[in-house]
């Protein structure tokens, strides 16, 4: 896993201060378009481009399921995981139809199911276990695993910058994954399961409360972890370490990512303890409705683009704010200057 340490792309700061420079001449008074402007300065930094584009979407969903489940941490069965895998192959889940929408790449990767739908047209396979084992007894991953699901992550960020990408997203898909991402949360930020544990899938307060409960003898059984691959290895899933190694193999790439909600912001903030300059090249979509996300993205001093009280995960969140970089990217791009609408400055 040596390649986790390898230095990430620097940004183009002769783009970015001449899109900060443009920004400054264009027919409007200075700062008004807020965070539209940040993110277009940012993009331009980022993709190397005084006028940067997000025309060309790639979204990775990854799939896993979760040996804690056996604790009963969700109200959805698991086999609802390997059926979703499908659903997303067929067009039919909320990412498919924004997928569609956005004319983005959607990318559906089976990294263990335990309703494992086998060999599936727009699916790519690359399974490592029916699930993880139950971190209540144990790692999540043993060393090979974790491995495996990293570099599977660095996979689709290979493909998306082949086939021309502007811009990666990372979704999730996995019954009991919102429990994996709290208990990776109360590790990484030092905080209590009845903090930042929440409904997930629509669990009743009795099942937050035991879902709490769960993730509590977790973070017992592996006592103080400090290192951030050990707590990403012990308490994590196969998605969301495939995640991480994807946000960290983009930022090696030069790739922007675009951050979706709670769980992959779990992912996000441990790829940046594993790597803390992977942070420059991430965006974050939304503020989501999970208890925690917040706090998330407080420790990532991160300001995201919706808030929206989504919380479904699969990358939505992070798909319904793509029109809102491709709006900052068009203004940015496309308005007059003072001089070119003979307009006077101040």
């Amino acid at each position: 896993m040596s390649w986790l340490q390898q230095p990430v792309a620097a940004w183009n700061e002769v783009a970015a201060a001449a899109a900060t420079e443009r920004q400054a001449q264009l027919t409007k008074p200075p700062g008004s378009l807020g965070e539209l402007e940040r993110l277009a300065i940012r993009l331009a930094g980022m993709q190397g481009a005084v006028k940067p584009r997000v025309d060309q979407v790639w979204i990775s969903i990854f799939a896993g399921d979760h040996g804690v489940v056996a604790e009963g941490v969700s109200a959805f069965p698991q086999a609802v995981t390997g059926q979703m895998i499908l659903n997303f192959a067929a067009g039919g889940a909320a990412i498919s139809v924004l997928a569609r929408e956005l004319g983005a790449t959607l990318e559906v990767v089976n990294l263990g199911t335990v309703n494992d739908p086998g060999e599936h047209a727009g699916v790519r396979r690359a399974f490592i276990a029916p699930q993880t084992g139950n971190f209540c007894d144990g790692p999540a991953m043993i060393e090979a695993q974790f491995a495996q699901a990293l570099a599977a992550g660095a996979q689709s960020v290979q493909l998306a910058k082949q086939a021309g990408a502007q811009l990666f997203i990372g979704g999730e898909m996995g019954i009991g994954n919102t429990a994996v991402a709290t208990a990776l949360a109360c590790a990484l930020l030092d905080e209590s399961p009845v903090d930042l544990t929440g409904a997930g899938t629509g669990l009743d307060a009795a099942g937050v409360a035991r879902k709490a409960a769960v993730i509590e003898r977790a973070l017992q059984r592996h006592g103080d972890l400090r290192d951030p691959l050990a707590i990403l290895r012990c308490l994590g899933g196969f998605e969301v370490a495939a995640l991480a190694g994807a946000y960290i193999a983009a930022a090696q790439a030069g790739m922007p990512v675009l951050v979706d909600g709670f769980i992959s912001t779990a992912a996000a903030l441990a790829a940046t303890r594993i790597h803390p300059s992977v942070r420059e090249w991430m965006l974050f979509a939304h503020r989501s409705h999970e208890r925690g996300h917040a706090r998330l993205l407080d420790a990532l001093q991160a300001t995201p683009i919706l808030d929206l009280g989504l919380r479904l995960g699969e990358g939505s969140g992070a798909a319904t704010a793509v029109p809102v970089l491709r709006l900052a990217c068009a203004l940015h791009g496309g308005m007059a200057t003072f001089a070119e609408a003979g307009v006077a400055d101040a």
